[in-house]
């Protein structure tokens, strides 16, 4: 079968015939470039645990009954072969159909960022309604789209904090931002800072972070779930206890069948498909993939990248 597959470390992967998976397979339909995949295609160390590997964490298509699944992180494309290939051996039990509101293509550009963002906004749920704005960073890329559309659509004033509002304001504003702000300075300030956000959905990750979790008010939430601009955590203990902020750690690939079920739940019930095609920036094929990554990882991409695994 044909395959991105990486099989060198530092060297980026590229299409090849690649043996037949075994086991419970899904004939791919479409998956999606999240930015594990793209450091993956990219060869860049961290992501893929054995080579030679096929990347790719989300996977939508069909099983052995022509049902339409899904399945989003699980280790597929770091711990075994992933959804960058025509067909993708899967754990059934991980597997979810495809909510009737979803076309195949709007489930992988969902995947493993919509999913995130509904975990997240769980997390915040859980905690109480928001007695003020909630914050979202990395406004511009997956997590960031779902997790604004999701807060908006049950009524929160989202501020999304992006580095491109004069490219994409108007966009993030078409999926329920109430304001568009500037990103959180990448340095950490004063421990605590002016408490601006009732709660934080924060894909950034480093000083960002921190900023972020310095400007939540007293008892807010703070849920933590990427790190695209890095992984440290160079803050003190002061917010926690003397605001009792709490920071959520936001875990999304190896998950409990009734919480995947749950996340899937919340998106179907909050988002429809004119929302997800907003967000698809661009669909790809196989071949096209490694480029399409360069620019993710370039922070070139608005929304999700989707690819057409059937050309």
């Amino acid at each position: 079968m044909r395959a991105l597959v990486a099989t060198e470390k530092g060297v980026p992967a590229s299409l090849a015939e690649h043996p037949d998976p075994e086991g419970t397979v899904l004939t791919g339909m479409w998956s999606s470039l999240n930015y594990k995949d793209a450091l993956a295609l990219a060869g860049r160390p961290g992501v893929l645990r054995a080579l030679p590997l096929v990347p790719g964490i989300d996977v939508v298509g069909r099983g052995a009954d022509g049902e339409v699944l899904v399945v989003t992180g699980t280790g597929l494309g770091e711990r075994r072969d992933g959804g960058l290939a025509e067909r993708t051996a899967i754990d059934a039990s991980t597997a979810v159909r495809v909510p009737d509101v979803f076309s195949p293509r709007q489930a992988a550009a969902i995947g493993t960022a919509g999913v995130t963002a509904a975990l997240a906004v769980l997390a915040l749920e859980r905690a109480g309604p928001p007695g003020g704005p909630v914050l979202v960073t990395g406004a511009g890329g997956g997590v960031g789209g779902f997790t604004i559309a999701l807060l908006a659509a049950a009524g929160v004033e989202v501020h999304a904090a992006t580095g491109r509002a004069a490219t994409i304001g108007d966009h993030l504003r078409g999926l329920g931002a109430t304001e568009v702000v500037d990103r959180l300075p990448a340095e950490p300030g004063r421990p605590l800072q002016s408490a601006r956000w009732a709660g934080v959905v924060d894909s950034v990750g480093g000083g960002a972070l921190v900023n972020a979790i310095a400007q939540t008010v007293p008892g807010g939430i703070v849920a933590a779930c990427g790190l695209a601009g890095s992984p440290d955590l160079p803050g003190t203990v002061l917010p926690f206890i003397l605001r009792g902020v709490t920071l959520a750690g936001i875990f999304s690939v190896d998950l409990l069948p009734s919480v995947r079920t749950e996340a899937w739940d919340l998106l179907a019930a909050r988002i429809d498909g004119d929302v997800v095609d907003r967000l698809i920036e661009r669909t790809v094929t196989l071949q096209e993939a490694p480029a399409a990554a360069a620019d993710v990882l370039a922070g070139r991409v608005r929304g999700r990248v989707v690819v057409d695994l059937e050309r």
